[in-house]
């Protein structure tokens, strides 16, 4: 193994995660299968839900989002995301085996049997089917909609190079969700929303993805960071400038005001700085950038809080 991709392989967890230091040695493989030991890939989940409810708050003129939607959804994203992950892994097992980042995850690694593994993800999938049951009819038969995305998302990096582009589909679906909690139906403001999380996932997935460029080329997966080769900067920046714009866009639609833009603009100022810095030759650095869009993803949130509550005012 290399020193640069031990390093990435180390950085790929957060040890000093609450799951990672106190589980029993026995559901340590568990927590890694479920990647509660990396946390970002739930909190990403969780913005375009949180986002969601905070337009929906503005448009109903709300001082803030429902606290127990926004509790639901937390729950919802670590559970789903688990489960996801889980499945993923299940179908990536034998790819999983031939790439230097991922060849120690708990089922090429023999720590979990795949029908075991199966097991757990039925359970993590009845904690979240508990989570959706707790919202209205029409939030519930959306939130089983994207079931089918979630799905095949592991299959597309067999057949298209455009797997990132589902994991948009997939990965944005809460900004559907928060605001079908709150009315029951949707409309143009989440749509908009929700086309600009999938451009916002594009881009920070395909940063995420340049970790495995060299194993991927050898072994034939494919994504947008191999597609886009030489031409990354100018596709990222592409796809966070499209997303902060449709973001922006819909704020606009239920009537934002100056906190709501000045949360817009130091989402896309993050996200500019994501382009410039974003290296096809440095992995870690790619780690670094890919779960920085936490803090790019809060920044909005609050910008979308404070309209909320200073509208209501």
């Amino acid at each position: 193994m290399s020193a640069t991709g031990a390093s990435a392989r180390l950085l790929d967890s957060a040890p000093g995660t609450l799951a990672g230091r106190f589980a029993p040695v026995w559901a340590r493989p568990y927590v890694r299968l479920a990647r509660l030991d990396r946390p970002i890939g739930w909190k990403l989940l969780l913005l375009p839900c949180w986002w969601s409810a905070a337009l929906a708050a503005i448009a109903a003129e709300n001082p803030w989002p429902n606290p127990y939607h926004i509790l639901l959804f937390l729950v919802g994203a670590i559970a789903m995301r688990g489960a996801g992950s889980t499945w993923n892994d299940f179908l990536d097992r034998d790819i999983d085996a031939k790439v230097e980042r991922t060849r120690a995850r708990p089922l090429p690694a023999g720590e979990v049997r795949p029908r075991s593994a199966l097991l757990f993800m039925g359970v993590l999938s009845l904690l979240g089917a508990a989570v959706l049951a707790s919202f209205n009819a029409f939030s519930i038969g959306l939130g089983l909609a994207s079931l089918a995305i979630v799905a095949i998302y592991p299959l597309m990096k067999r057949i298209t190079f455009w797997p990132q582009a589902v994991l948009g589909l997939a990965f944005s679906w809460g900004a559907l969700m928060g605001w079908a909690a709150l009315f029951g139906s949707l409309d143009w403001p989440p749509l908009l929303l929700y086309a600009g999380a999938i451009a916002w996932t594009i881009a920070y997935d395909t940063i995420y993805a340049l970790q495995d460029l060299r194993d991927d080329s050898i072994i034939g997966v494919r994504s947008t960071a191999r597609l886009f080769g030489g031409r990354m900067r100018l596709a990222v920046g592409s796809f966070q400038a499209l997303a902060a714009l449709l973001v922006t866009l819909s704020l606009m639609l239920v009537g934002g005001n100056i906190f709501g833009y000045l949360g817009c603009a130091g989402f896309a100022a993050h996200l500019a700085w994501q382009t410039t810095s974003v290296d096809s030759a440095d992995p870690e650095k790619a780690l670094m950038l890919f779960r920085s869009n936490w803090t790019a993803g809060l920044i909005l949130f609050a910008g979308l809080l404070a309209d909320a509550f200073v509208a209501s005012a």
